[in-house]
């Protein structure tokens, strides 16, 4: 009940459990109105204001920031409707702690550099929007003044695909993904790579390498020779390279070399892997590597031993 009583600043702030600058601080705020004066300057509190710092107290225990506070105060917002943000802002804090713990638990496991912790760190602080930037700049680089009908410049929006927000408790191996990602992306080498294969034709994989060479075939012969330890150069060697190119015709000369040469132009180990790790943050289906295989063929159309 409000006897007329009025309080110092300090027995508010022993009232409230807080430190006096605090009270000063919601006070000069305009969180209460004014109060009152003592003859010495000093500052009174009637009751009034008093059960509203309590509220205010109240309110920013609970998280909620002074904006917030204000409007709430000043009844421009319902207290379902600051209640519901706060759920929103509690919500995105356990999904960073969760991100957090996840990476120091990556940390402890993997031996990480300093370097790599702070990829790390930084990963943990940003929002999607943030991680999704992070992507275009690296795609922006690779694909900068390319017209969209260039050979390859379709590659640009796939290689944008993020999920929107990595699951609510994300695994050790969605963040090792998101870790590894981010340490390709940052390579200006790999984006100057990326940008050759865009720039000289449609694909970062086999595709077609070849009129009379089919991709499929390519793959299952080079997995096979593989498999089987067929060194590039060895006669099990030059019989898988007669049997793939045999289409019915004498084989042009040079087109065991321009075969080689055209793969190598669309292969590259580190651009496989950037759609492996997309495809872990994605949850797409995992796919089998193709660059091994044509990796074989490379070294066994040009003769490697």
């Amino acid at each position: 009940m409000d006897d007329g009583t009025r309080r110092t600043i300090g027995e508010v702030a022993a009232r409230l459990g807080v430190p006096v600058r605090t009270v000063r601080f919601w006070t000069d705020a305009g969180l209460v109105d004014p109060p009152a004066r003592s003859p010495g300057g000093y500052r009174l509190y009637d009751a009034a204001a008093v059960a509203r710092l309590d509220l205010v107290r109240t309110l920013r225990e609970l998280g909620l920031g002074l904006t917030a506070v204000r409007e709430l105060l000043a009844a421009r917002r319902t207290v379902a409707e600051v209640a519901a943000e706060h759920v929103r802002a509690l919500d995105a804090e356990i999904r960073l702690l969760r991100l957090r713990r996840t990476l120091l638990q990556v940390v402890a496991r993997a031996g990480t550099t300093p370097e790599e912790m702070r990829i790390v760190s930084d990963l943990a602080a940003l929002s999607a929007r943030e991680r999704q930037q992070i992507i275009d700049g690296f795609v922006d680089r690779a694909f900068a003044g390319l017209p969209d009908d260039a050979p390859g410049a379709g590659l640009a929006g796939p290689m944008r695909s993020l999920p929107a927000e990595l699951p609510e408790d994300p695994g050790p191996e969605q963040v090792a993904a998101w870790l590894e990602l981010a340490r390709l992306v940052a390579d200006d080498s790999f984006a100057a790579r990326v940008r050759r294969m865009a720039v000289a034709g449609a694909g970062a994989t086999p595709g077609e390498p070849d009129p009379g060479v089919d991709a499929g075939r390519l793959q299952i012969l080079g997995r096979r020779a593989l498999a089987d330890g067929v060194a590039p150069g060895s006669p099990a060697a030059e019989a898988l390279v007669a049997e793939l190119l045999d289409d019915g015709r004498t084989t042009a000369p040079g087109r065991r070399a321009a075969l080689a040469d055209r793969l190598a132009t669309f292969t590259d180990a580190r651009v496989e892997r950037y759609w492996q790790l997309l495809g872990v943050l994605n949850g797409w289906p995992p796919f089998e590597p193709a660059v091994p295989a044509v990796e074989w063929w490379i070294a066994a159309l040009r003769g490697a031993p």
